[in-house]
């Protein structure tokens, strides 16, 4: 009898589909009192970037008002700029991010 709930237990797990899960852009956005250290040092901290890949982001940023951090499944997206808000609002930086679906 054992056998028989494990059998049933194994094709109900094998009849679930998984959907796609929706993306995000995560985009940060200039402003006239963030530095630039603390920009690179989010980017490394929160989105796991290394140093030049965090210049290069922080340089987009500065040089055309945006910059792309990255694309995660959109629980991590917001979490992650949940997290850059949390950041910027405790060093006291009107440091702006925000989700975009894709």
């Amino acid at each position: 009898m054992p056998e028989a709930n494990a059998q049933q237990a194994c094709n109900t797990f094998t009849n679930i589909e998984l959907e796609t899960p929706k993306m995000v852009r995560v985009v940060l956005l200039n402003d006239n009192y963030t530095t630039q250290n603390f920009v690179i040092e989010i980017l490394q901290s929160i989105f796991d970037k290394s140093l030049a890949e965090a210049q290069q982001i922080m340089l987009e940023v500065h040089n055309h008002g945006k910059g792309v951090c990255g694309i995660y499944p959109y629980d991590i997206g917001e979490t992650k700029a949940q997290e850059t808000i949390q950041a910027a609002q405790k060093a006291s930086y009107p440091l702006k991010i925000f989700t975009e679906s894709i």
